[in-house]
């Protein structure tokens, strides 16, 4: 759940002294940090069920700044799209504690048959991860989320040979289903700056533009809420594919969180 500092007391102040409070213009209300070291991430990141392959993952993909970056609290419900083997999926479960709910989420066919299973076993291991079967350009949920993240996948939704969706819809129908204030986080492998959006499976380096990303989920109504660069790396020249046995594991890769409107 997002709790919320209210920036009103000047405001206040004037009301008590008889001032009308229209006069006086409130700033909006600041959104409290989440430190890495919150109790919460740090049982998330310690919990022993995460097999040793996900915790060798962890040098490259800094879960513990990955999660307080979303501002990932007890209680909260977040939907993680394209959760792969389920990475991420294991840490909100624990993160988000036994009151909250993650929606490990997949399209109703699964991923070209990849992910289903794995995901699956996932969530038979925490209670509080509840499988989301839903196309991705049409997200849709039991309840109001207050995070919607995925991870170094935003890019696929292009590639025409995967059929994945309409990245304007997947961006809209997440708006929809975050609560007003609720975030979206989207991390993925920087492209140079300025290259196209790659639509070819075959010749794709599963790359794409920050500031293409930034375009699009701004105009389905998003406010850019700040980005992070715990997982940028300047010597990656941007230019070989992920997959590279020069650059695998160690690509630059942009952090950006986005805000609903209250």
């Amino acid at each position: 759940m997002r709790h919320l500092l209210l920036a009103a007391a000047a405001a206040l102040a004037l009301s008590a002294c008889g001032q009308p409070t229209s006069e006086a213009p409130v700033a909006p209300p600041a959104a409290v940090e989440v430190s890495p070291d919150a109790a919460n991430i740090v049982a998330a990141v310690a919990d022993a069920r995460r097999p040793a392959a996900d915790r060798d993952r962890d040098a490259s993909r800094r879960p513990a700044e990955m999660l307080a970056f979303a501002r990932i609290e007890p209680g909260d419900r977040v939907a993680d799209i394209f959760p792969g083997g389920g990475y991420f999926t294991r840490l909100f479960a624990v993160a988000v504690g036994d009151e909250g709910r993650v929606y490990p989420t997949i399209r109703p066919d699964g991923v070209a048959g990849e992910y289903e299973t794995p995901v699956l076993a996932v969530a038979a291991e925490y209670p509080n991860a509840v499988m989301a079967r839903t196309p991705y350009d049409a997200l849709a949920y039991p309840e109001p989320l207050d995070v919607v993240f995925t991870a170094q996948n935003y890019h696929d939704m292009a590639l025409t040979a995967y059929a994945l969706g309409d990245r304007a819809a997947m961006n809209a129908s997440a708006f929809a289903a975050l609560k007003p204030g609720g975030l979206y986080v989207v991390i993925d492998h920087s492209a140079v700056d300025g290259s196209p959006v790659a639509t070819d499976a075959e010749t794709t380096t599963h790359r794409i533009d920050q500031a293409t990303v930034r375009r699009e989920v701004e105009a389905a109504g998003f406010v850019f809420d700040g980005e992070s660069d715990v997982l940028r790396n300047p010597a990656d020249a941007r230019t070989a594919s992920v997959f590279d046995p020069t650059i695998r594991g160690r690509t630059d890769q942009f952090v950006m969180r986005f805000r609903k409107p209250e």
